[in-house]
C-alpha cells in the first residue's frame, strides 16, 4: 500500500506541480488516460469492428465527402503553420534552442493554444482511416498508418501538458507545412481521373515525410550537445526518438512501394511478355543457336507478341495510399 501510495503521488506531483498551469485546465489535458483510451477505440475500431460491419455491404461512395474533408484539412493545417509562424518561428524563436515561455503574455497564450489545437488536430485524423474502411480499402489500413495515426495525440498530449510552445514546437510547425501539401495531394486524387493523371509526385509525398524526420532528429538531438536555454532535456530525447522511429517506418515503406513492388512489377510484365511470346511453351520454335528467332504469323508478319524486350506501362492508380506524419505527424 506504500508503494501504491507513493506512486500516486509522485502521479499528482508530475501532473499538478511540474506541467504547465496554463493548460491544466483545457480539455482532455487533465490526464493523458482519456487520450490513450480514445486513441485505443480508434485502432479497435479501424482494425476490428469496422471491417466487421462493412463484411456484408457495398463500399460507400465518398468522393465528394473526400474533397470537403480534405479541403478543410488544408485550411486547418494553414492556419496552423501560420499561427506556429506568427506566435514564435517568425517572431524571435530560435532554431539553436528555444525556451518555454510560461507568462500569461498575448504571444505566449497564443502559441500555447495553438500547441493545443494542433493536438486536437491529431484527432481529426482518425477520418482518414475511417473513410479507407467505410471504402473497403482494408490494404490501406496498414501497420504503419494505424501506429502513425493512434500514437501521435497522446505523443503530442505531453508536449501540451509540459512544454506548449519553445523548442519542440518544431515538429509542430513541419509537419503542419508537410499536411498542407498532403491534403492538397488527397484532395486533388478525389477530383477523379481527368486530375489524377497530373499527380506523378505521389511518391514524393513521402520523400518530404522523411526530411521531416531528419531535420527533426538533427533539431531535437543537438540540445544533447548543447542546451543553452535550459530546456528540459528529456523532451530532446521523447521528439528525436519518435522522429527516428518514424524515418525507419516511412523509409521502409517507400523501399516496399517504390522500389521492391516496382522490381516485382517489372517482374511480372517480363514474365507475362515471355509466356505470350510462347518462349515457354515452344523452345524450340523460338530460339535457336542461342538467339532468338521472330515468330511469324501465317501472313507472314512479324507477330504482335515478338518484341520481347518491351515492358508493359504501368496503369494509374486511382487508389489514395496514406504515408502520414507528423508529431506528427506525421
Amino acid at each position: 500500500m506504500e508503494l501504491i501510495t507513493n506512486v500516486h503521488q509522485g502521479w499528482r506531483y508530475l501532473m499538478d506541480e511540474l506541467s504547465d498551469p496554463r493548460t491544466r485546465d483545457w480539455p482532455l489535458m487533465s490526464s493523458p488516460f482519456p487520450t490513450i483510451g480514445i486513441s485505443l477505440c480508434y485502432a479497435y475500431c479501424v482494425k476490428v469492428l469496422g471491417p466487421r460491419l462493412m463484411e456484408n455491404r457495398k463500399p460507400f461512395e465518398l468522393r465528394k465527402v473526400l474533397i470537403v474533408y480534405n479541403f478543410l484539412q488544408v485550411l486547418f493545417s494553414t492556419w496552423l503553420f501560420y499561427e506556429a509562424c506568427v506566435s514564435g518561428w517568425l517572431a524571435g524563436y530560435s532554431l539553436r534552442c528555444q525556451p518555454v515561455d510560461y507568462s500569461r503574455s498575448p504571444m505566449a497564450l497564443r502559441m500555447a493554444s495553438g500547441c493545443w489545437w494542433y493536438y486536437f488536430s491529431k484527432f481529426t485524423e482518425f477520418f482518414d482511416t475511417i473513410f479507407f474502411v467505410m471504402r473497403k480499402r482494408y490494404d490501406q489500413v496498414s501497420t504503419l498508418h494505424v501506429i502513425h495515426h493512434g500514437i501521435m495525440p497522446a505523443s503530442v498530449w505531453w508536449g501540451v501538458k509540459f512544454t506548449p510552445g519553445g523548442h519542440s514546437s518544431f515538429f509542430g510547425l513541419l509537419n503542419t507545412f508537410v499536411h498542407i501539401i498532403m491534403y492538397t495531394y488527397y484532395m486533388l486524387a478525389a477530383m477523379g481521373p481527368k486530375v489524377q493523371k497530373y499527380l506523378w509526385w505521389k511518391k514524393y509525398l513521402t520523400v518530404l515525410q522523411m526530411v521531416q524526420f531528419i531535420l527533426v532528429m538533427g533539431h531535437a538531438f543537438q540540445l544533447l550537445i548543447w542546451n543553452e536555454c535550459n530546456y528540459p532535456i528529456a523532451f530532446a530525447y521523447f521528439i528525436g526518438a519518435h522522429a527516428v522511429m518514424f524515418y525507419f517506418l516511412f523509409s521502409n515503406f517507400y523501399k516496399q512501394a517504390y522500389t521492391v513492388r516496382k522490381q516485382a512489377k517489372k517482374e511480372k510484365a517480363e514474365q507475362m511478355a515471355l509466356t505470350n511470346g510462347n518462349l515457354e511453351s515452344v523452345p524450340n520454335k523460338n530460339i535457336s543457336n542461342g538467339h532468338a528467332v521472330p515468330h511469324t504469323a501465317s501472313n507472314g508478319k512479324p507477330d504482335f507478341y515478338q518484341t520481347l524486350d518491351k515492358t508493359m506501362e504501368d496503369s494509374y492508380s486511382t487508389t489514395r495510399h496514406r504515408a502520414f506524419v507528423g508529431f506528427g505527424s506525421n
